[in-house]
């Protein structure tokens, strides 16, 4: 067996980008051939990757899939607006919210949960329909479209009884956008009528953007900011502490209003809470009808972009 030493990996490193057990492994297969493990590298789509995948990733897509009683949602980040109209990584998304949603299902179809949320590394070992795991095929794909590619996070939403509907906002291709919207509705009733009362109340969620399911489900330091600000705004207008108090709990409920999914005023006609179009819809169908959950994801939120001189770029790749 041909002895791999720690400099020539280093070089190979270097000199690709890779990882350093990749470099070791390529090292290793290729007996030390530093031509041949750079070609064995670039086959696999490892060459480079480490490199790009350092950059900042804004962009890109959100996916959701959705079957029955379960829905899926993933974010998957790229460079560029560009890369996310290249059907390569259109199809990179897909198979992502694939393995996700078999990898969820099998780790916690034993468990009684609503909602599953995943971070950046929680699918690692999640298999794509490909056989390879999540980050081999990331890299695999960094290789070939040439851009940092990043999982971000997943959501999964699960009723015993009813269903899960989806929205996507600014769809490339189908299931494929800029935001995605997921609504967990728990009934026994028609699942079309469900469906079509799942798939408006994600389309409200899109547009409105509601913080908390319910008034029971607000952040309490967010509330508390909230009263403090508003109680200061009342008293800095000449009201009396106990006049002041009162205007607050008016506002507060107003503030329920803007944040809160039950309590906001449904955007496809302006004048109903959606709590009561839900109530509405059980009737029509006979049966109980509640909102278990929802999910929201919007394309690169929270991400800081860097801003970049495309101009200084230019300069300085032509050495001026």
């Amino acid at each position: 067996m041909t002895e791999i030493s720690a400099s020539t990996i280093k070089e190979l490193r270097e000199m690709t980008g890779a990882g350093m057990m990749d470099c070791k492994k390529a090292l290793t297969e290729t007996k030390g051939n530093m031509e041949e493990a750079i070609d064995w590298l670039r086959k696999k789509g490892l060459a480079a990757a480490a490199k790009k995948s350092g950059r900042v990733a804004a962009e890109g897509l959100i996916a959701v899939l959705t079957k029955d009683n379960a829905g899926v949602m993933i974010e998957l980040n790229a460079e560029t607006d560009f890369v996310a109209r290249n059907e390569h990584f259109q199809k990179l998304t897909k198979d992502t919210v694939l393995g996700a949603q078999k990898y969820i299902e099998l780790e916690h179809m034993a468990k009684d949960l609503v909602t599953v949320e995943l971070g950046s590394d929680d699918l690692n070992t999640a298999v794509m329909p490909s056989g390879l795991t999540l980050p081999e095929e990331i890299a695999k794909h960094i290789g070939t479209i040439g851009e940092s590619i990043k999982f971000r996070r997943a959501v999964h939403l699960k009723v015993k009884n009813g269903v899960v509907a989806s929205y996507v906002h600014s769809a490339v291709a189908p299931g494929l956008g800029k935001i995605g919207v997921l609504v967990a509705l728990e009934s026994e009733g028609d699942k079309a009528k469900l469906e079509a009362l799942g798939k408006q109340i994600a389309m409200h969620v899109a547009a409105a953007k509601p913080e908390a399911l319910s008034v029971a489900e607000v952040d309490p330091a967010k509330l508390a900011r909230e009263r403090t600000v508003l109680k200061e705004q009342a008293i800095a207008s000449g009201k009396a502490p106990e006049i002041a108090e009162k205007m607050v709990e008016g506002r507060v409920r107003k503030y329920y209003e803007e944040v809160v999914l039950l309590e906001q005023i449904f955007v496809l006609d302006n004048k109903t809470k959606i709590s009561a179009v839900i109530e509405g819809v059980a009737k029509e169908i006979g049966k109980p009808v509640k909102l278990a959950a929802f999910a929201h994801y919007k394309l690169g939120e929270g991400i800081e972009k860097q801003e970049s001189d495309f101009a200084a770029e230019v300069k300085a790749a032509a050495g001026a």
